[in-house]
């Protein structure tokens, strides 16, 4: 089931928990979440292989207006989702392990393009989620074909 977002915009806090039984349902509360952001937050996934991150960065993307393919960017390390309503860059930080690994990216180049930037292995870079406008993504697995998806943040008071 799907209940709507609870976001105070003006302090960037996302508090909600739902439980997906397919990837139209995790696309649906991806693209539910689309609808609130405005520019400039950092969507970080965290969740083991097979979770369903990418399907969320394809709602996200969906949400967004954006009508082409999206992909894993497991090899390419970003994507970008260009002509929608704003904006997606979608990162993959699986085999990033250190700085230098980040910068060679254009991480930080991305977060000041004002866009949405998700990102996929997000644990990998926690040192660098230092954002006001983070927003943790976090999946989890119920059973073969639920997953509970947990989002929370913004809020770095």
């Amino acid at each position: 089931m799907i209940k709507s977002l609870k976001v105070r915009k003006e302090e960037y806090i996302v508090d909600c928990t739902y439980f997906s039984s397919s990837e139209f349902d995790t696309m649906k509360i991806a693209a539910e979440l689309s609808n609130e952001l405005c520019g400039g937050e950092i969507i970080a996934l965290k969740g083991g292989l097979g979770m369903g991150k990418t399907c969320f960065v394809k709602g996200l993307a969906n949400g967004l207006g954006f009508s082409g393919d999206v992909t894993s960017p497991t090899f390419a390390i970003v994507n970008e989702y260009i002509g929608g309503r704003l904006d997606l860059f979608h990162f993959d930080m699986y085999r990033i392990t250190g700085w230098d690994d980040l910068n060679s990216t254009g991480y930080f180049e991305y977060l000041d393009a004002g866009g949405i930037v998700a990102i996929e292995w997000s644990e990998n870079i926690e040192g660098a989620l230092q954002n006001e406008k983070v927003i943790i993504v976090e999946i989890e697995r119920v059973s073969d074909n639920e997953r509970k998806i947990s989002i929370s943040g913004g809020d770095k008071k």
